[in-house]
């Protein structure tokens, strides 16, 4: 049977600007072998290509991945501080 399930772990999530200190502090691989550079990120199931604008996403073990703009502002809403 088929049921609905809602995540219910928060995430801290940053929006990639391409800037330096993001890919340092990221460990962002820049990939500039072509006519624009790409950018790709470690992931627990490897590397993850990742574009200026996509959103960073940092799980509750210290785990990152990368989530395309439209789809991380449909799935997250901001959390007010306490």
């Amino acid at each position: 049977m088929l049921k609905e399930y809602r995540k219910t772990a928060t995430i801290k999530a940053e929006q990639f600007d391409g800037s330096p200190e993001m890919v340092f502090k990221y460990d962002i691989f820049p990939d500039y072998s072509g006519n624009n550079v790409r950018y790709f990120i470690e992931t627990k199931e490897g590397q993850l290509e990742i574009k200026e604008g996509d959103w960073i996403a940092t799980g509750v073990e210290g785990e990152h991945w990368a989530i395309a703009d439209d789809i991380f502002r449909k799935t997250y809403e901001e959390v007010e501080d306490k």
